[in-house]
């Protein structure tokens, strides 16, 4: 039952085939037989079999709320949840519990999902690698999987597994190893410049950044606030239309959600892909993307065009500003947002009395690590009044022409288009943590940034295995608010690709009740 996707699951549910305790307790189950992963800060087992509970008497009354109601979901740990501690992974705000829900976890919840807990992430969400939050890093789920293990066997490899397990992606990799390790259905992460998209690529499941504004930021605490999405991480793109349908809509506690989003959700099955164009962008053909990384994405177009889909070359010039104006622009927020922990109204706060001053610098330091307080200190100097037109001004300059670039490519005729999510397959945590913060997200968020300042909706899906065992997934992105036909293309190329399901088996073998014998491998994701 765990290996199924959400929709099967609520089928299961109307049916009577599982209970909402019964599986609420299954998820419970594996949640900590899978501990080690480290995907989870907070697990709110008490809440989530009260709700489970609640869900089975409307189930009985035979008022299902709808596809949700009893399905397990998990939520990143930067979005505000009633009575449940909200940390951000760091000191700053650990043991802060929020006196609401954000806007999405609320909606959610008043589907009738049940809220497993809190995941992992970088601290504030700092980070590419869901390794640099005060937790722990998180460990991705295909570091244990057959597929990988068996590759590794074959290379004759002597390190010791244990320690070089692999990164999950950050910086919502904690909700990306929730969902692959089949702990829950679906999960809420964000997304500022590819934290939703990079950890879904690289542990095999569906990461959805959906257009900026389509869906409510209140609650979801700020790191780029023209920049941040919440993100969505399912098994399979009509799970995520799903939620997103959910979620999706105005919002008075956030001035930035439009009024009437398109509606509904629910994706058509696509035949016919003759009609299409697909644009492949020619900067994204980076030197340091990975060999197998660029086969796949030739062969993805490849499929597009043999079915009849046009295939083009297409240009989007101020790509290589983008890192560059992102980071200018990413910083200056971050300072400005960051500004509000002062250890006065909320969160840590330092023992020193000498001054307030003396406070306000201490708290800082305590509550804040090398990166986040790195991210302050760059941000303050572009705002500072003799650098801020050479800096914070110039970068909103390029913004607007990197946007310019997709409106462009757009207005050309391209419907969708196809690009590679991260440079390489997962690495193994000891390789990661070689280069600092700044040049890993530099480098890992190269093909997702962009999206972020333009606004626009994109998808990773898992397209294969890497000759390693490990997944590798290919990015779509749409126009402004046409996330619907995005995810009509994505769900048309995930049936085509048919990504194999993570085999579990050897690490789950004291949990077969759990599973009750289930074989993950022959669950199929169409």
């Amino acid at each position: 039952m765990l290996g199924r996707t959400l929709r099967e699951v609520s089928v299961a549910l109307k049916q009577g085939q599982v209970t909402p305790t019964e599986l609420c307790q299954r998820c419970l189950s594996l949640i900590k037989k899978t501990k080690f992963l480290n995907a989870y800060i907070t697990v709110s087992e008490e809440v989530a079999l009260k709700q489970a509970e609640e869900a089975e008497k409307r189930y009985k009354k035979g008022h299902s709320l709808g596809d949700l109601d009893g399905i397990p979901i998990a939520v990143k740990d930067n979005f505000s949840t009633s009575g449940i501690e909200t940390t951000c992974a760091s000191n700053m705000l650990k043991g802060y519990v929020p006196p609401y829900n954000a806007t999405v976890v609320q909606k959610l919840l008043d589907q009738g999902a049940l809220l497993m807990g809190k995941t992992n992430l970088d601290e504030f969400a700092m980070g590419s690698g869901s390794t640099d939050g005060i937790f722990g890093p998180v460990k991705n789920p295909w570091s244990y999987s057959k597929q990988y293990r068996e590759k590794r066997k074959q290379n004759s490899h002597s390190e010791n597994e244990d320690s070089n397990w692999l990164i999950t992606g950050g910086s919502s990799g904690g909700s990306a190893a929730a969902v692959s390790a089949f702990t829950c259905f679906a999960a809420l992460g964000s997304d500022t410049g590819g934290s939703t998209r990079n950890p879904a690529a690289h542990c095999g499941v569906v990461g959805l950044k959906p257009s900026y504004g389509l869906v409510s930021r209140h609650g979801l605490i700020p790191l780029v606030n023209s920049m941040d999405v919440p993100g969505i991480l399912t098994r399979c793109v009509d799970d995520a239309a799903t939620v997103l349908g959910i979620l999706a809509g105005h919002d008075s506690k956030d001035s930035t959600t439009i009024q009437d989003p398109v509606r509904p959700f629910t994706l058509p099955s696509l035949t016919d892909v003759s009609k299409l164009c697909i644009g492949i962008p020619k900067e994204y053909l980076t030197p340091e993307l990975s060999s197998e990384v660029h086969s796949l994405w030739s062969k993805a177009a490849n499929l597009f065009e043999s079915e009849g889909a046009k295939v083009i070359e297409v240009s989007l010039p101020h790509t290589s500003y983008s890192i560059v104006c992102y980071h200018v622009l990413c910083t200056s927020e971050v300072a400005s947002n960051m500004a509000r922990f002062d250890g006065l109204e909320y969160g840590h706060r330092c023992d020193s009395n000498v001054s307030t001053e003396a406070m306000y610098a201490a708290t800082r330091r305590e509550g804040f690590n090398d990166v986040v307080r790195g991210r302050i200190l760059s941000g303050n100097f572009f705002l500072l009044k003799e650098n801020y037109e050479n800096y914070f001004v110039k970068a909103q300059k390029v913004r607007r022409l990197i946007a310019n670039d997709f409106v462009n490519v757009f207005n050309s005729g391209v419907d969708v288009l196809l690009t590679p999510t991260t440079l390489s397959e997962a690495v193994p945590y000891t390789e990661f943590i070689k280069e600092d913060n700044r040049t890993r997200s530099a480098q890992d968020d190269i093909f997702t940034q962009a999206v972020n300042m333009a606004g626009l909706p994109a998808v990773s899906v898992p397209m294969a295995l890497s000759t390693q065992g490990l997944p590798i997934g290919l990015q779509f992105i749409g126009r402004a608010f046409c996330d619907q036909q995005l995810l009509t293309v994505a769900k048309w190329f995930e049936k085509q690709v048919q990504f194999p399901v993570i085999q579990l088996q050897e690490l789950m073998d004291d949990c077969s009740s759990v599973f009750e014998n289930e074989k993950l491998a022959s669950v199929s994701l169409k």
